[in-house]
């Protein structure tokens, strides 16, 4: 009785990990958080952004391939210690390159 109380305890922790969010869901939502506002240079720009996740779910820009303090400033600005729908896991590194344009 006691290994099946344990047994059914070890399996309901392990069901309540958070499921894998895919990469192109979290690329969908930073593009819509860069899409959200407007940069204030007229230079079309592909910036490589590394960053991962807080516990509380934010976004934590870790670095950028870029040398424009525009373009630092404005990525730093709209998308560092913003919340998603969907994070990614907790402390693992993603690195993804996004278009920052102004419309």
């Amino acid at each position: 009785m006691a290994l099946a109380l344990v047994l059914g305890t070890m399996s309901l922790f392990a069901n309540n990990e958070t499921p894998e969010v895919s990469k192109d869901e979290i690329r969908k939502q930073i593009v819509e958080l860069v899409q959200a506002s407007e940069p204030q240079f007229t230079n079309e720009t592909i910036v490589k952004l590394t960053f991962t996740f807080s516990s509380e779910g934010e976004i934590v820009v870790l670095g950028m391939d870029s040398k424009n303090k525009e373009v630092i400033e404005f990525v730093k600005e709209n998308l560092n210690y913003k919340k998603i729908e969907n994070p990614g896991k907790q402390n693992k590194k993603y690195t993804l390159s996004i278009n920052v344009k102004n419309k």
